[in-house]
């Protein structure tokens, strides 16, 4: 072994021993190549498989609402589970290498279902700027950026951006939660979405009312499908 590479070894199960890499569902400690998440809770997510087939509690929170092609959610949320655990080391612990590794794993399960030609742009919720000088990171462009490294579809996070300031969404009625997002959103680069496929993602959808504004936006701007992905789903 070069003695570069066993210096580096050396000092990386240091930091290891003091600082140690944690799965961020299960806390079990990372070993080997494993980033992120440990080796058995990839094996068991509670993937939806919402790409192979469709789920009537997803299209409904858009149906009579928006146009919607597709919903898509990698993992079913559930109250006090690992994707819940998952999501707060990615919005709220500083981590937001989870959401591009599961951006990747996804990615890569949309491919092999044959999803690898269905979208021109892939198009992060965006956060507000005050929003985002707080937390250092905006969530949902990891997951773009993840999906579009598997996919080879390009994203951007310049194109849809929010321009307003909005409570959180905690505790709203559905009414109170699109009143909340209504309006907030604008397009940037109409020229690059129109007549376009555009995947808009989010690390959660739960109404649907954030995504909703997002896709009235994109639509009255040329968009030519809209089709919604997210990390997790509650329904």
């Amino acid at each position: 072994m070069p003695p570069k590479l066993q210096f580096a070894l050396f000092w990386r199960d240091v930091l290891d021993l003091f600082y140690p890499n944690l799965c961020s569902s299960c806390k079990a400690q990372l070993v080997g190549n494993e980033e992120c998440i440990c080796t058995k809770c990839r094996a068991n997510l509670p993937r939806t498989q919402s790409h192979l087939m469709k789920i009537p509690a997803l299209a409904e929170k858009f149906a009579g609402k928006v146009p919607v092609e597709n919903v898509y959610s990698f993992l079913k949320f559930e109250k006090g589970g690992g994707v819940q655990r998952m999501l707060h080391q990615l919005k709220y612990g500083k981590r937001p290498e989870v959401g591009k590794v599961l951006g990747q794993i996804y990615g890569h399960e949309l491919l092999q279902a044959g999803e690898g030609h269905s979208f021109d742009w892939v198009l992060p919720i965006p956060l507000h700027p005050r929003k985002l000088a707080q937390r250092g990171y905006n969530q949902s462009d990891q997951f773009a950026a993840g999906l579009s490294a598997s996919l080879g579809i390009p994203w951007s996070g310049e194109i849809l951006k929010r321009g307003k300031f909005t409570e959180t969404q905690t505790h709203k009625t559905r009414f109170e939660r699109f009143e909340n997002v209504s309006g907030i959103f604008e397009i940037t680069q109409p020229e690059k979405i129109h007549t376009r496929r555009i995947a808009l993602v989010d690390d959660i959808v739960t109404t649907g009312s954030t995504l909703e504004s997002a896709i009235i936006e994109l639509r009255k701007n040329g968009a030519k499908e809209v089709s919604v992905i997210t990390i997790a789903a509650a329904y």
